[in-house]
């Protein structure tokens, strides 16, 4: 039994870096002290407690948690520091000799978050702590449960973690271990109560959630189709799904639910057969250009996003122009490029091309430039057309956004948002683009 009378009435500050698991699993820690009689810090508000949950898919995103831990303790003196996610799975000793950070907590422990605080807040002002725990990418077990929405209007369950596939280019499975899930049936009472909560969207997250099944033998199929029948939920979307675990059948699914959306984010990393080998990537550009082409015969209006990696070693001139080519010759809508980046101990190191940094930013550019060009393209389809957007909340005086089924994101200016909107699905008529032509504008219905 955890004794959680210190803890009544102490403020806490959160910073996520990374993907949307990692701010999903964050408002479930926040969630958690909360329980516990534990605050959000408002803003301007110094924090007793600080939790920062960090990403280390990137020397940059490494270089940005170190950041982010030094500037929380020096915007919180004295506060409880806890450091998690995945820079703290990979480099849990380093992180603990950071000035100012109490407990460090890795990819197994950070389910046992309270009990770790709870030990180690007796000593905080008897002795400098420094406490790191972690274990061995082998022996990460434990599934850490979590469907929150934090700030946000969209709920976010993790239905899977963690990573069986081992690209050469990739830390994930050694940050987050081997892949693992809870049942069908727990996430189906998760939904649920977000239901009963008065969640209308959810975004299923995970790692690699078509591989959903590893723990329990079920099948990611299986999960779309239970999710569906949960009345209340309106919209579901699916955050990320690999090539080759994006089954025929579950696009024809999908296709004819009651309220999966047209939405689907598929990474590509490159569109050369000879860079995917290298990458250890399990399809080819072959495969790839069929679920595009088979989502677009069946959901014509679907939205497709693509994440593609730029510069890793071995894209010589001539790879990625045939990536390039390839990307612009696919009904695709939107391009999230991410340079390469050199992570210790994976096999990309072994080989012997490598791309400078400044060839890097021409071609990331390049892509950006294409992606701008889809995402217009495909907006403009539905200038004039009339749709349901789920709106979320925004600062008083700005303008509100939202998305459409198929995610064409929705501006409503300042003059017609209302507080009363936020969560609100609404019928409105999509106008032109707005000022910086991320949104277009609507009028009500």
């Amino acid at each position: 039994m955890i004794d959680t009378s210190a803890f009544q009435g102490k403020k806490a500050a959160y910073y996520t870096l990374g993907c949307k698991l990692n701010f999903s699993e964050t408002s479930t820690f926040g969630k958690m002290l909360e329980d516990m009689g534990v605050v959000t810090a408002q803003k301007g508000e110094q924090a007793d407690i600080c939790l920062i949950n960090t990403c280390s898919v990137t020397e940059v995103a490494d270089h940005k948690c170190r950041q982010a831990i030094h500037r929380m303790v020096r915007q919180n003196p004295g506060a409880f520091v806890i450091v998690t996610g995945c820079y703290a799975q990979l480099e849990s000793e380093n992180v603990s000799k950071i000035e100012g950070v109490d407990l460090v907590l890795g990819a197994n422990e950070k389910a046992h978050l309270i009990q770790y605080l709870s030990d180690a807040w007796a000593q905080k002002y008897s002795e400098a702590l420094h406490l790191h725990h972690s274990v061995k990418t082998k022996e990460i077990k434990t599934f850490q449960p979590s469907c929150s929405r934090g700030n946000r209007t969209r709920y976010f369950l993790k239905v899977q973690d963690g990573c069986n596939y081992y690209c050469t280019y990739c830390t994930i499975p050694f940050a987050r271990g081997n892949s693992r899930n809870p049942s069908i049936a727990s996430l189906v009472e998760q939904s649920e109560q977000a239901a009963r909560e008065g969640g209308k969207e959810i975004v299923i997250t995970g790692v690699n959630i078509g591989d959903f099944g590893q723990t329990t033998h079920e099948r990611f199929l299986g999960l779309v189709k239970a999710l569906d029948g949960v009345e209340g939920i309106k919209r579901y979307r699916i955050s990320s799904l690999e090539p080759d675990l994006c089954d025929d059948d579950l696009i024809e699914y999908c296709a004819q639910s009651r309220a999966f959306m047209p939405h689907f984010h598929i990474p590509l990393q490159s569109g050369s057969d000879e860079v995917l080998k290298l990458m250890h990537r399990r399809y080819d550009k072959a495969l790839f250009a069929h679920k595009v082409q088979l989502i677009k015969e069946k959901m014509p209006d679907a939205f497709i996003g693509v994440d593609v990696m730029v510069g890793c070693r071995g894209e010589t001139p001539e790879c990625f122009e045939e990536c390039y080519e390839f990307l612009k010759s696919l009904p695709v809508t939107q391009l999230h490029v991410f340079p390469y980046s050199e992570r210790p101990g994976t096999a990309a190191l072994k080989i012997p091309y490598v791309v400078s940094d400044k060839e890097k930013k021409l071609r990331s550019k390049r892509l950006l430039e294409l992606s701008d060009q889809k995402t217009q393209e495909f907006y403009a389809q539905y200038i004039g057309t009339e749709a349901e957007v789920l709106f979320e909340k925004a600062p008083r005086g700005k303008a509100m956004h939202g998305f459409t089924k198929n995610y064409v994101r929705v501006e409503l200016s300042p003059a017609l948002a209302k507080e009363e909107y936020d969560n609100q699905l609404l019928r409105v008529r999509l106008g032109d683009f707005n000022h910086d032509k991320t949104a277009l504008k609507a009028e009500l219905l």
